[in-house]
């Protein structure tokens, strides 16, 4: 499995084919700050195993540290650069799906902390790129100016009631803007920070394969 040149495609990333059930679905890992593209692959094995994955890194350093976006503090995002990056990665997206013989509609995001919230900004700004996601520790990327139409795709908001980063009103926020929207949204709160546990793994599991079940293609669900 190398790491992949960023000389076509536009970012250092790991591609890992599908196999078996599951084969024909592509997660999109996209890291926290001061990951890289190998952090989530272990993730993406768990929450969907056979399926294929797209691990890209992200292409700013804080104090050495890649993100896929810059910040000017804490919370506080450069939202220019945000928006910016966010129609590079579906540049990426798009291409390696032509690169790598994937169905574009058949891509589900998985991110965590700064990529949660550039998979967020991606649902807001290309409607439709992604068959689902599942948002880990996100916060609000931006205000939209006017509401984007994204009815129907299921996305996973899972936050921490302990969380020192991300406030439970800016998870409330997120999932309002999303639900305006018409994504199919499910917030789960966990007892815990902003670091992941087993059990809320487990969840994120169980939601994608019944989004993803032949029962759930097509039947969009709303819950909290």
């Amino acid at each position: 499995m190398p790491l992949m040149p960023d000389t076509e495609l536009g970012f250092l990333h790991r591609f890992v084919p599908g196999e078996g059930p599951g084969a024909d679905i592509t997660l999109l890992l996209l890291h926290g700050t001061g990951g890289d593209e190998n952090d989530l692959l272990p993730l993406g094995r768990v929450l969907l195993p056979g399926a294929a994955l797209l691990s890209p890194r992200g292409q700013v350093l804080e104090h050495g540290m890649p993100r896929f976006f810059r910040r000017l503090a804490a919370g506080v995002f450069d939202e220019e650069d945000l928006i910016a990056r966010t129609h590079d990665l579906v540049r990426f997206i798009e291409r390696a799906a032509a690169t790598y013989g994937r169905d574009p509609g058949r891509i589900v995001a998985v991110g965590f902390s700064n990529g949660a919230n550039i998979a967020a900004s991606a649902l807001l700004l290309h409607p439709g790129v992604f068959r689902a996601a599942v948002l880990l520790r996100p916060m609000v990327p931006f205000e939209p100016r006017t509401t984007p139409q994204i009815p129907g795709t299921p996305v996973l908001l899972s936050a921490g009631r302990l969380d020192p980063i991300v406030p439970v009103a800016n998870s409330e926020r997120l999932a309002e803007l999303l639900r305006d929207a018409g994504a199919s949204v499910t917030l789960r709160y966990t007892m815990a920070g902003h670091e992941l546990g087993a059990e809320e793994v487990g969840m994120a599991h169980r939601w994608l394969a019944e989004v993803l079940s032949p029962q759930g293609e097509g039947e969009p669900r709303d819950g909290r």
